[in-house]
């Protein structure tokens, strides 16, 4: 081989290498995945799930400790939605199961494979995690509350963050959590592409506008006002009709329509 055929070669390789996965291949990692997740037994997925719960009240005690430092200011909630970030990257980072991430890994599986068998093995993985989530949620809010580990300034600034989760009408509740299900699983799709010291800043920078943008996501946002239901601020009425209803189907609608039906669309369509 000539010198000049072995340096083409060679930047051929070179480019090869550097090429961005195609999306069927980010199709299949994913899938594969949620093959994994199906498979799973019941123990290990309710652990996980209410590891994922416990987790997410990172997200508000950072929050509230950031808010209450700040001055009141325009700006505030641009600064304080960084700490909405803390309990994403523990949790995806840390491998707990978080139903909002379930809206694609698992559905692209029944989407491949649309049959009874797989679609009941997908509502048992979305109950089991979606109940322990919540589980943990609970158990996270009333540890806050009642643990005596937080001065009253940074109890008010927690309490403002669950009044204003609830503070939307029912419509716009539920637009804000399709943006937050469409954001999430967009993430899930991102990370396989990503080097791994990238991923801590892609779950930072989706986290970050997602708080920022004021999207409702059903797990964080449950910490939030399951703080101020145990607080006697927000009644269990308003948590179930007002939040809990319509944030769920909007994460779903957000997570299956807009990322997993779309991207499964398109891999099918080349093939």
């Amino acid at each position: 081989m000539t010198t000049k055929a072995a340096t083409a070669k060679q930047e051929n390789d070179e480019a090869e290498e550097r090429k961005l996965p195609t999306a069927a291949v980010v199709f299949e990692t994913i899938r594969k995945e949620g093959e994994d997740e199906i498979e799973r037994t019941a123990p290990a997925l309710l652990f996980s799930g209410l590891a994922a719960g416990l987790s997410m009240c990172f997200s508000l005690i950072a929050m509230g400790v950031i808010g209450s430092a700040l001055p009141p200011s325009p700006w505030h909630f641009l600064l304080e939605s960084v700490g909405y970030t803390f309990g994403f990257v523990i949790v995806i980072l840390g491998r707990q199961q978080l139903f909002t991430e379930n809206t694609l890994t698992p559905v692209l599986v029944f989407l491949k494979a649309p049959t009874t068998r797989v679609f009941l093995k997908v509502m048992r993985l979305w109950s089991l995690v979606l109940a322990a989530n919540l589980v943990g949620t609970l158990i996270a809010a009333t540890l806050i509350v009642h643990s005596g580990a937080f001065g009253s300034d940074v109890q008010a600034a927690l309490l403002k963050i669950g009044n204003d989760s609830v503070s939307y009408p029912w419509i716009t509740t539920f637009v804000k959590a399709i943006f937050a299900g469409w954001m999430l699983a967009l993430m899930v799709w991102l990370l396989p592409v990503a080097e791994a010291a990238a991923r801590p800043l892609i779950i930072f920078a989706m986290t970050y506008l997602l708080a920022a943008a004021k999207f409702t996501h059903i797990i964080a946002g449950s910490v939030d006002v399951l703080y101020a239901v145990e607080r006697g601020a927000v009644s269990p009425l308003t948590y179930f009709g007002g939040f809990l209803v319509p944030v769920l189907i909007g994460n779903i609608i957000g997570g299956v329509g807009f990322v997993a039906l779309l991207n499964f669309g398109q891999v099918a369509s080349d093939r």
